[in-house]
């Protein structure tokens, strides 16, 4: 996989359980569209008749988009009226087909299907206690070792979402978790919260989404968030059950910020706070902060234009538009070889030069990893005539890696590291450079309990004994 100076974008899960037994794959499509920009590397769909023999799945998992796998007659072959849907970027485990979820597991009690979303920090000793005693893996994925779990539970517990608990109080990071049972769908979520899980209803069928522009998606209300903590137990006979006994108090708690900051969609809402107002809130912060004079600003597509308007709101200079971004590259394009003239930021993105020219432009993007990106976005303002570039960054620098998920590289790597602002931004050639404030972080959150560790080096709990980081596909 060609290395890139975004961040990745996780992973996106969907489950839907239709209670009058209507065929539920074609929404489960749309819902994982919607979630497209969680991942783009593999996508995959497994559904379930509850009125059929029990136990048995349908599924179909494929590499790439979503839209390049599934067609009319391929979501037609999937019948069932309870089922999950995934959509991956890799953090651990590489990018193969056996790799895509949902995993569809058969075991003494039946079947489960799971799809996550996070990271865990233990999965290393877990997995290799699980191969001596037996264990046969189909994957290199921590999900695996999740779903094993909760069947080894299952074993000996009651329902399916006590098995859930159980293995809970083992795994350790971050997880949003669906799982399908026979009658049941499942929804968990990591004591610390770091990842996102809702719960929307349309008519008589119940959803679990990683965002709430899934729910827009498909015509279904927003009911509410699962908590940090909560396992959700849905069925015809009950509803919607909760089990809070894993719950941290809030002050432990440590949602990830870059939902708010990049990974979510803008018209989605995480806990209750609309990602739109914590980019725009960002903007206005930088434009309080790091105030500079200037003719126009613009935003680096996409995450960066809500911070950017935010910006102009908050300075009283005009927004604009200085980019075009390609529609049509994805994550993953055949990237020009060295010999070749083209750029692969040229490729993904052009500056208008009617737009720039002559002018002073004040540029936001969400982050520098890297910096290998901003550098070439500033000089091709320049080269379009910008006679001064700003840039502005909508986050803190990043000074530590991230082990819970999002895929921060090892410090070595980041351009931060060891260098003050006035040297990044020599490096990357701009006039000035501005960050957000770390103190400003939490306002983006709506003030709730948020992690910071990839800025300061304070994790919510103790990072891993291994670093599992070196799996990670860059």
């Amino acid at each position: 996989m060609q290395q890139t100076d975004k961040l990745s974008e996780e992973c996106g899960v969907f489950g839907i359980y239709d209670f009058d037994g209507g065929d539920v794959a074609s929404t489960i499509y749309y819902g994982l569209f919607a979630l497209q920009h969680r991942g783009q590397e593999s996508c995959g769909i497994a559904v379930s008749d509850t009125e059929g023999p029990k136990g048995k799945v349908l599924s179909a998992k494929e590499m790439g988009l979503l839209n390049e796998n599934f067609t009319p007659a391929t979501l037609e072959k999937l019948k069932g009226d309870i089922g999950v849907g995934h959509v991956r970027y890799s953090t651990a485990g590489s990018s193969t087909r056996e790799n895509a979820q949902p995993l569809v597991l058969n075991y003494v009690k039946g079947t489960l299907g799971l799809a996550h979303n996070g990271n865990l920090i233990n999965a290393p000793q877990l997995r290799r206690e699980l191969e001596y005693s037996g264990a046969i893996f189909q994957t290199t994925i921590d999900s695996e070792v999740i779903a094993y779990h909760i069947a080894r539970e299952r074993l000996n517990s009651k329902s399916v979402e006590e098995a859930v608990g159980r293995a809970m109080k083992k795994i350790k990071g971050a997880y949003s978790l669906i799982v399908m049972s026979p009658r049941k769908l499942i929804g968990a979520r990591d004591p610390y919260g770091f990842k996102p899980l809702c719960i929307g209803r349309r008519d008589n069928s119940y959803i679990l989404a990683s965002e709430t522009c899934a729910l827009d998606t498909i015509g279904a209300s927003y009911v509410r968030d699962v908590e940090p903590g909560e396992i959700v137990t849905i069925s015809p006979g009950k509803g919607i059950e909760s089990d809070r006994s894993m719950c941290l108090s809030p002050k432990h708690q440590g949602r990830c910020v870059f939902e708010y900051i990049y990974f979510a969609r803008p018209d989605s809402r995480i806990d209750g706070v609309s990602v739109y107002e914590s980019r725009i809130r960002a903007g206005r912060f930088l434009a309080m902060d790091s105030p500079v004079e200037a003719d126009l600003v613009v935003g680096v597509p996409e995450s960066g234009n809500c911070a950017a308007l935010g910006y102009s709101m908050e300075s009283g200079i005009p927004y604009g538009q200085a980019f075009v971004k390609n529609a049509y590259v994805g994550r993953t394009f055949i990237k020009p070889g060295q010999k070749s003239r083209e750029s692969s930021v040229q490729v993904k993105l052009n500056a208008i030069r009617e737009a720039v020219e002559g002018k002073r432009i004040i540029m936001i993007d969400d982050s520098i990893v890297r910096g290998t990106t901003s550098d070439r976005i500033v000089r091709m303002l320049r080269e379009a005539g910008a006679k001064e570039v700003h840039m502005r960054v909508s986050s803190p620098p990043f000074l530590y890696p991230c082990y819970f998920g999002t895929d921060v590289p090892s410090q070595e790597q980041l351009i931060a590291y060891e260098r003050t602002v006035d040297e990044i931004r020599q490096i990357i050639g701009a006039d000035t450079l501005g960050y957000l404030k770390l103190e400003r972080l939490s306002e983006l959150a709506g003030n709730r309990p948020i992690c910071v560790g990839c800025f300061t080096g304070k994790y919510p709990m103790d990072p891993p004994a291994e670093d599992i980081r070196g799996e990670y596909d860059k």
